[in-house]
């Protein structure tokens, strides 16, 4: 396959340009294993209430960025600012790590693998509770069923272990443990990327609700396009640690001027497809030289 044209990305609103007034400002990202570059000299801001994506396959350095964001890894250089407070270095002590928490949230792939499997998921959300807001637990108990109510949850499936609980439910928690520190940024790092598309478009719509109704802004790492359009306002496609092109999502997704952009989109199988039987191969040569090819 042919290397992928870059295209100039000078800053678009919602993914660059200038910083002030931004609820997160990422300026000149980067990121080093060693030799290799993960990422390369990333820009880009969220306002107040605003979505973002970050797009590409695996490899291409989103995940990276969210988890230098969240605090889970230290850039080589570049600057962070969350909430008007530097997040390039790490936290002094605990009192910064908890007022960070509870600025930036992260919701993972996997909330099997990210919930503790012996607490239920009222239990996890009041911890957070008690962690970053304080109160009476009789006053943690009724955010703890506003918050269920919030995603969908009732008091059983609340006080259910994480086996009792379907993947969405599971979902359904960690996005309320995330909301229970009242973050104003809330990453989703392919959040949605584990269920089945029935439950997935329960979850995303779940998510389009509660940006609505608290104003909380949101950074999408995804590879999946159809989510991508459903609840962000702005996308930046990323391709070996660098940021190839930008802007708003339903510009960006429907007329790409990168390469690799439109290589991305026409990778998503249209509606009706199917996979050819081996059978089908042998009466279409053609088909087989142009996967070949």
């Amino acid at each position: 396959m042919d290397e992928p044209t870059v295209v100039p990305v000078a800053g678009a609103s919602g993914a660059g340009g200038d910083a002030s007034g931004a609820m997160l400002s990422v300026r000149g990202l980067t990121k080093h294993f060693g030799s290799t570059v993960a990422v390369d000299d990333v820009s880009f801001d969220i306002a107040p209430g605003g979505s973002l994506a970050i797009v590409g396959e695996s490899g291409s350095g989103k995940t990276t960025i969210a988890k230098m964001i969240v605090g889970l890894l230290a850039p080589t250089s570049g600057t962070i600012t969350a909430c008007g407070h530097d997040r390039s270095t790490p936290a002094r002590g605990a009192a910064e790590r908890r007022r960070r928490g509870a600025e930036v949230q992260i919701v993972f792939q996997d909330p099997y693998s990210s919930l503790d499997p012996h607490q239920s998921g009222a239990s996890a959300i009041d911890e957070v509770l008690a962690l970053h807001r304080g109160g009476s637990s009789a006053d943690r108990a009724r955010r703890v069923a506003e918050l269920g109510d919030l995603v969908g949850l009732d008091e059983r499936q609340l006080g259910a272990l994480p086996r009792a609980l379907s993947g969405g439910q599971r979902q359904r928690v960690a996005i309320a443990r995330a909301l229970a520190a009242e973050p104003q940024l809330l990453i989703l790092d392919e959040s949605v990327a584990a269920l089945d598309v029935s439950i997935q478009a329960q979850v995303l719509n779940l998510l389009a609700d509660v940006r609505a109704d608290t104003g909380v802004s949101y950074l999408l790492i995804s590879h999946d396009l159809a989510v991508v359009r459903q609840i962000t306002d702005d996308v930046i496609v990323m391709h070996r640690g660098v940021v190839v092109e930008r802007g708003a999502t339903r510009d960006v997704l429907d007329h790409p001027q990168a390469s690799y952009t439109r290589l991305l989109r026409a990778s998503v199988p249209a509606p009706g497809w199917r996979p050819r039987r081996r059978s089908e191969w042998a009466d279409a040569p053609d088909a087989v030289d142009e996967v070949a090819g």
